[in-house]
């Protein structure tokens, strides 16, 4: 018990890390002073002595008492700095500190039912942002886009391509850049996520692309698409059999879907002792199950499973779905189908 509280804390400390930049700074560092990191770093010395005691204390960066001098193990930094891409869990630090910022809504919600809604988490989808854009940066076009049959050489020639719960619309503007001939519409409820996607796109040049604010449960879109992506969306929607129904709908007859979802599975027994389960079940009591009920929705949550996931498929008409693992996410399944 005394472990799990000092990786607690540990949780929050690496969330300091990784928005200072100070495992960054570490990483490029040979051993240095509290003083010299501080001064690398732009942050106030007695703030940085203070952290890189906890920092130190845990294990995460070595500590040299002759010298009173700190240094990161380099097998930490792939772990530690944003350099690791997808791999960096500093990162995730970040959502610790977010949800215990609505704990006490969250405590209201088990005694009165009911959950929070989008606005309550201000800094969530940010942070997803960012860890989103690692994983496509590091993959997307490469590893994952590949999964799919044929689908590069269709993106090459020109198809029409929806992302369903777009978020800030980095995948999009990602391929929309790499396919120039295709074209590209995210859907997603946030108006300031789909802000920041037109923003990104705008920056880039890129004039493949539109971006709708909207509710995709209400979406009525037949046969307009050649291929649908939507990437950790669906455990989060009030109505996730009616988005997969849309989702059917809006693809032409041979399109393709890529969803893309948390690795795990429908039985609580089979994720006991598995990497991150702990981790996800919290963010779904706190983040996913909860902003679907806030909308009086299913509150699938996030660990609702390869094996729910794929029967939900089955009912909305997709058939033969393949199930396939990217070496760089460990964290999600990424399910692949046609429309017949």
């Amino acid at each position: 018990m005394v472990a799990i509280i000092d990786d607690a804390a540990t949780a929050l400390l690496l969330s300091i890390g990784h928005q200072t930049g100070l495992f960054d700074t570490l990483a490029r560092m040979p051993r240095s002073t509290s003083t010299q990191l501080a001064d690398a770093a732009g942050l106030n010395e007695r703030y940085v002595r203070e952290w890189l005691g906890g920092v130190a204390s845990s294990g995460l960066v070595n500590y040299h008492a002759e010298s009173a001098t700190y240094t990161m193990p380099a097998d930490h930094i792939p772990a530690l700095t944003t350099s690791g891409g997808p791999r960096n869990v500093a990162q995730m630090g970040q959502s610790i500190a977010d949800f215990g910022a609505v704990e006490a809504q969250i405590l209201d919600c088990f005694r009165h039912g009911g959950g929070l809604p989008y606005e309550a988490y201000p800094r969530f989808h940010e942070v997803m942002a960012e860890r989103s854009s690692a994983r496509v940066d590091t993959a997307l076009l490469d590893v994952v886009l590949p999964l799919v049959d044929g689908l590069v050489d269709r993106l090459r020639a020109g198809i029409d391509v929806a992302d369903i719960g777009c978020g800030s619309g980095h995948a999009i503007n990602v391929m929309a850049k790499a396919f120039p001939a295709s074209r590209f519409t995210g859907y997603d409820f946030s108006e300031a996520a789909v802000g920041r996607a037109r923003a990104e796109s705008a920056e880039w040049g890129v004039s493949n692309t539109s971006f709708v604010a909207a509710d995709v449960s209400t979406l009525t879109a037949v046969d307009e698409f050649d291929a649908i992506t939507v990437f950790d969306a669906i455990h989060d929607q009030a109505k996730p059999g009616q988005v997969l129904a849309n989702i059917f709908r809006a693809l032409r007859p041979g399109g393709a879907l890529l969803m893309v979802d948390i690795k795990a599975s429908s039985n609580l027994e089979d994720n006991i002792g598995q990497p991150f389960a702990p981790l996800l079940y919290m963010t779904s009591t706190m983040h996913c199950m909860s902003v679907s009920l806030g909308m009086n929705g299913a509150g699938l949550g996030a660990m609702w499973g390869e094996q729910l996931a794929l029967s939900m498929l089955s009912d909305t008409g997709f058939r033969d779905v393949k199930v396939a693992g990217v070496e760089v996410d460990p964290y999600n399944n990424y399910y692949l189908a046609h429309k017949r």
